[in-house]
């Protein structure tokens, strides 16, 4: 591993200071997003709280005969999406054009104080670690808007209602799987903005990138697992 680590940095190439700052950075994304979207803990948290309104939601649609109120949800969801997909476009091509203007891109950046003095070959890798942090984020946000979509479609599919709510259990869960999904797609597109914070960082200086990566890992933790908008969604949901 030792030798292979030594190659690959020679290759790149980078310091150890910047290899560490990646990967603690590639280390604590991962790890974060397992933690808050996939782990077993029964900690609350907003992702999950959310997952239970939706539901209650499409519980709800099911019993109206009116439901211009849940398309207009929908919409708003929708827009939210397709207006993050618009802007990491345009974000992407900013990114691909600052490529080829990249030698002069870092001598301007060395002039700043505390700045690294890098290569031409790092300041690039730099730019296209933003470059894949923002296409992940433009693919999630993608995917987002087609799955609202399909939810639409879905709350459109939905049969007249009825006394027998039971009847509707399996297209209740369909539908609000789907939406719980949408959600969690945006969330990650959205999760992939604050990263790329920290990963902007990295063009001062390796330093500061650990502390920007370690500084978002605390604000998502706090968003999610401690904020006060969890903490009225258990409120309420208790009362």
């Amino acid at each position: 591993m030792g030798p292979l680590l030594n190659d690959l940095l020679v290759m790149l190439p980078l310091t150890w200071l910047d290899a560490v700052a990646l990967v603690l950075f590639v280390s604590v994304w991962i790890a974060y997003q397992w933690y808050a979207d996939y782990s077993a803990t029964a900690r609350p948290r907003l992702g999950h709280e959310m997952d239970r309104y939706v539901r209650e939601w499409i519980a709800r649609m099911i019993e109206r005969d009116n439901r211009m109120v849940d398309v207009n949800v929908l919409r708003n969801l929708t827009r939210s999406s397709q207006f993050f997909a618009s802007i990491t476009m345009l974000i992407l091509g900013a990114l691909v054009a600052l490529m080829g203007y990249a030698e002069k891109a870092a001598a301007v950046m060395a002039e700043l104080p505390f700045a690294q003095q890098v290569s031409e070959r790092v300041w690039e890798l730099k730019i296209l670690l933003l470059l894949l942090i923002f296409v992940y984020a433009f693919f999630k946000f993608t995917w987002s808007i087609r799955q609202f979509g399909f939810g639409s479609i879905l709350v459109g599919a939905a049969h007249k209602p009825t006394s027998d709510v039971g009847a509707h259990a399996a297209h209740i869960e369909r539908t609000a799987v789907i939406l719980c999904f949408a959600n969690r797609n945006f969330n990650h597109g959205l999760r992939a903005y604050y990263f790329g914070v920290a990963a902007l960082s990295w063009f001062l200086h390796p330093l500061l990138m650990i502390a920007v990566t370690l500084g978002v890992l605390y604000v998502l933790h706090q968003r999610e697992f401690r904020s006060r908008t969890l903490d009225l969604l258990l409120r309420n949901g208790a009362g």
